[in-house]
């Protein structure tokens, strides 16, 4: 693929970890967040299933051809595929491409690869920048695997693209994780 766009649903929503020029909030139907472990990986991390029940809401951002190579490098442990029906206010926009784990190399979650806490504060923090406490409430409702340990690093944060929260930021994190364990 020249250039396109890719539809990010975890830490591609935060602008602050990657250098593309703009992202827009977009939405797609037939997909669900999941956490999961992939061999090769020593923590968990999101990616996306199909189910035709669900809808997520994400962001595109513009590649230009020259930098799907490094993009793929990111995304090591997912293929690149067309996303189909991905609703968004970009004129143009047409050629989409969404990451996600192949079923085959899903592993259950164990307390040997938890979700790092400095990664889902990225993400976290990503969706309020482009729709608010609403938005980050809904990645919590469409996301599965909430049963995955969830490893405090955040004073030496292991995730390499982590970013500072504020205080609030930090709260929000804090709080939505005590409802999903109450």
């Amino acid at each position: 693929m020249s250039h396109g766009y890719v539809f990010g649903y975890g830490s591609l929503v935060n602008a602050g970890t990657h250098n593309y020029d703009a992202v827009h909030p977009a939405h797609i139907p037939g997909w669900r967040r999941t956490w999961r472990h992939v061999e090769g990986r020593q923590v968990a991390f999101l990616t996306v299933v199909r189910d035709r029940k669900c809808a997520i809401d994400g962001v595109i951002a513009p590649v230009q051809s020259s930098d799907w190579n490094a993009l793929d490098v990111r995304e090591k442990s997912y293929l690149r595929e067309t996303a189909d029906g991905v609703r968004h206010s970009v004129i143009g926009a047409n050629d989409i491409c969404i990451y996600h784990a192949p079923e085959h190399l899903h592993r259950p979650h164990s307390g040997h690869h938890p979700i790092l806490l400095s990664y889902l504060d990225v993400v976290v923090q990503g969706y309020l920048q482009i729709g608010g406490e609403a938005a980050v409430t809904a990645f919590f409702d469409t996301t599965d695997g909430w049963d995955a340990p969830v490893l405090n690093d955040r004073a030496d944060p292991r995730y390499p693209r982590h970013q500072i929260l504020s205080r609030d930021e930090t709260a929000l994190v804090d709080d939505m994780l005590a409802d999903l364990r109450a």
